[in-house]
């Protein structure tokens, strides 16, 4: 990170350079603010360089190694050696690259980058101590970026060598033999895929009765079925208890108990805890300025990220749900259009989710409960893989894509989907629940053939009774 030094006064301050701080910085420099960025560790913020980035680069290297060495029905055999420490080498290599555009983004916009440590003292001064030592800083407005992150288990701190956060495992340099996952939810999922498809021995420890809870039992199911093709082990119902080193003094034991209090004992090489995010709005001194937290502990905003201070605003997993990266960048626009006195708004309606498992689950806007839930007679489309023509020439028959709309009028609700590229195909959707699409808008949309898309066209027309390639219900 550039080392530029803290100016006395801004316009702007921004707080955090995460996906949501570092936009917020951007735009409003593009929109001719003066803007000052304080980030204490790196640019790009837990998402870049310890999250979804370093993450993806993982989960695509052991994609890698699994269908290679999963080809011979389509003519391909090959015993793939994963080394471990190469990968993670060419991973950080990713990050250093985007690293490096995100802060020359941020010198294009004219946006000063201060790596330090930035405490609120009132409404509109803020001190910031970097290396250099502590500087006073006045400001008109303040962004409020500070991220989230992992939740401990009480007995189960991450600075115990063998207990892992989900930062700590995206940085090992060589695959254990065995891993114990707590949690099932997407991280957790995410990363079991990884290390099982690289040789790693890997239990998922989950306490409720079913991994991925919020995505649909369907969709839930489906994906622990695919992960269990590729070894790794469930155990449901079970809650981590404590951990002790093993009797041979290699790894550990972990000690899980269910609700009528029976126990449990794992053995593993280390233990990746990963049972949710919290928002870190807990620094900054952000008492200082008076913002409100809600009961989970996020800030609370309007519609346009404005908290209970008029000057203050806050984006991004201190913010919010859903905690994803997307979401904090688009509220980091529209603070910045906000403050330089631009129309902006964010729908929180159209705001996609995935989970980067095998295959992938994406969902945007509401499913059938949640729109029944909320008053509308639905109609439901779904359309199959294992009808798709592009789906099976990739081996891939297992999943579908559906859809939700108003029975009445056939505007599109919301859609999920379990496929491989599901993150780039719930796009579509998105842009449909922006635009107020129905139906019949996305179903007699010429798609690419042979395509994956199809499937989103196939699944409107089903919802209608119009499908070619699936049956109607």
């Amino acid at each position: 990170m550039s080392d530029q030094q803290t100016p006395n006064e801004t316009e702007l301050l921004v707080v955090g350079a995460g996906p949501g701080g570092y936009v917020a910085a951007i735009r409003a420099g593009q929109l001719g603010l003066d803007v000052t960025l304080v980030e204490k560790e790196a640019v790009g913020g837990t998402c870049l360089n310890y999250g979804c980035i370093p993450s993806k680069a993982l989960i695509s290297a052991a994609d890698t190694a699994h269908d290679a060495s999963t080809g011979a029905d389509r003519g391909v055999r090959a015993d793939p050696e994963v080394h471990l420490e190469d990968t993670v080498e060419w991973k950080d290599g990713v990050v250093d690259r985007l690293t490096g555009g995100v802060e020359q983004l941020c010198e294009a916009a004219g946006a000063t980058v201060v790596e330090g440590v930035a405490e609120f003292v009132d409404e509109t001064t803020a001190t910031v101590r970097t290396d250099n030592g502590e500087d006073e800083l006045s400001f008109e407005h303040a962004v409020v970026a500070t991220g989230s992150r992992p939740v401990e288990l009480p007995g189960f701190a991450f600075e115990d060598d063998p207990i892992l956060d989900s930062r700590q495992a995206l940085a090992l340099d060589e695959a254990p033999d065995s891993l114990l996952v707590v949690g099932g939810g997407y991280i957790g999922m995410e990363l079991a895929g990884v290390y099982a498809k690289v040789g790693t021995d890997v239990t998922v420890v989950e306490m409720l009765d079913e991994v991925l809870p919020g995505y649909g039992d369907d969709a839930s199911e489906l994906v622990r079925e695919r992960a269990a093709e590729f070894g790794v082990d469930f155990r449901f119902g079970e809650q981590a208890d404590e951990w002790t080193e093993a009797d041979d003094g290699d790894g550990v034991r972990v000690t899980t108990v269910t609700e009528d209090g029976e126990a449990s004992e794992y053995d593993a090489d280390r233990v990746l805890v990963v049972v949710g995010r919290e928002p870190v709005a807990d620094t900054a001194n952000l008492d200082a300025l008076g913002v409100e937290t809600n009961e989970d502990g996020f800030v609370e905003t309007d519609g346009r990220g404005r908290t209970a201070v008029d000057n203050v605003f806050a984006v991004g997993d201190v913010a919010g749900e859903p905690m994803v990266a997307h979401k904090g960048m688009r509220e980091g626009e529209v603070v910045a259009e906000v403050i330089a006195g631009e129309p902006a708004a964010l729908d929180y309606q159209a705001i996609p989710t995935v989970v980067f498992t095998d295959p992938e689950i994406a969902t945007v806007g509401m499913t059938e409960a949640d729109a029944e839930e909320a008053g509308y007679d639905t109609v439901v489309g779904e359309m199959p893989l294992r009808a798709n023509g592009r789906a099976l020439t990739l081996n891939e028959e297992e999943g579908f894509v559906r859809v939700v709309a108003d029975d009445d009028e056939g505007y599109l609700l919301g859609a999920q989907i379990v496929a491989p590229e599901a993150s780039e195909l719930i796009a579509e959707f998105g842009l449909a629940l922006e635009l107020g699409a129905t139906l019949e808008d996305v179903s007699s949309t010429i798609h690419t053939h042979p395509t994956l898309s199809e499937a989103a066209k196939e699944a409107a027309a089903n919802a209608s009774g119009r499908a070619i390639h699936t049956q109607n219900d």
